[in-house]
């Protein structure tokens, strides 16, 4: 059984007592909920942000920490302010009254256990927006299978099929594998997309994949991966924002943008493949104005 007192909640499986206030890899403990920003979002995919924005709650700590994380300030949990179950479930209501078009999980991982509580007050509360688990595709298929009923859209990264480039990259060899299997579970629990009336997405599974400079062919590989086992089901978000901060000035391979060559590159394969469900960026999207202001508007 899942709990804070040995935490297996994310592949690390690092086992930290954090009830009595050990830090896991995620890099926070105890019962609270650290977080720094709650607030309306309109930089998702179309269908998640639509006219009103996502309601994007964005938690501190992270199960992977990428040296080339754009929100590292709160993945390292460096920023970071506690909040009680019962004062997250007031955020949750709060967004739905500002006419979020969802609740937008952001690194949650960490934090299933106190969500789902925090899901089911809400819930009791009135609060009837879909709830998007907005992750970096790391998870446990087990703390998954606890979410199941709670959770109505994955927006899942697949990041690396390669066991050598997420090792470099996010110290975890085996995220290619995990990866796969937490996708396998997603898509058992959302086998199809759902969508309202206006186009706003109220079940399904997005597979987000930022290209890195250099790793065109890992990019198609995870295309080719996805396209092949789950077909139009699933959605694909191909992205180009990738933005070189100074957290990686010791790799010097991925310390440059994405050249506009690679990134059509991708999507050409991916359209060649047969992809018919994908978001493609247009234009300059690699810009530090993509990062949010970490400046606990909305946090309680």
């Amino acid at each position: 059984m899942l709990s804070l007192d040995k935490c297996l909640l994310c592949p690390r499986k690092c086992g930290a007592d954090r009830s009595k206030g050990q830090k896991g890899f995620c890099g926070v403990s105890g019962n609270e909920i650290y977080g720094a920003r709650a607030s309306l979002h309109f930089w998702e995919e179309p269908c998640i942000s639509g006219k009103n924005g996502a309601g994007t709650v964005f938690f501190s700590g992270c199960n992977l920490k990428c040296v080339y994380c754009q929100n590292y300030s709160i993945s390292n949990a460096e920023v970071g302010r506690p909040v009680t179950v019962e004062a997250l479930s007031e955020i949750f209501i709060e967004l739905m009254e500002k006419g979020a078009e969802n609740i937008d999980l952001v690194t949650p991982t960490h934090y299933a256990l106190h969500i789902a509580r925090a899901i089911e007050l809400a819930r009791e509360k009135g609060m009837s927006l879909p709830i998007v688990y907005n992750c970096g595709g790391y998870e446990s298929t087990e703390t998954l299978k606890m979410l199941e009923g709670l959770i109505d859209i994955y927006l899942t990264d697949f990041k690396y099929i390669k066991a050598e480039t997420a090792e470099k990259y996010s110290k975890a060899p085996d995220y290619p594998d995990a990866v796969k299997k937490a996708l396998a579970e997603m898509v058992r629990q959302h086998p199809s997309p759902v969508f309202n009336d206006d186009g706003i997405m109220q079940k399904g599974v997005i597979v987000r994949h930022l290209l890195l400079p250099g790793h065109i062919r890992e990019g198609r590989d995870i295309v080719k991966y996805v396209y092949d086992t789950y077909g139009n089901n699933v959605y694909l978000s191909l992205m180009n924002q990738y933005t070189p901060l100074e957290n990686v000035t010791g790799y010097s391979e991925i310390n440059r943008r994405v050249t506009k060559r690679e990134y059509n590159s991708l999507v050409n394969y991916a359209i060649e493949t047969g992809v018919e469900n994908a978001f493609i960026q247009e234009g300059e999207t690699a810009k530090e104005s993509f990062i949010p202001a970490f400046d606990y508007e909305g946090w309680k």
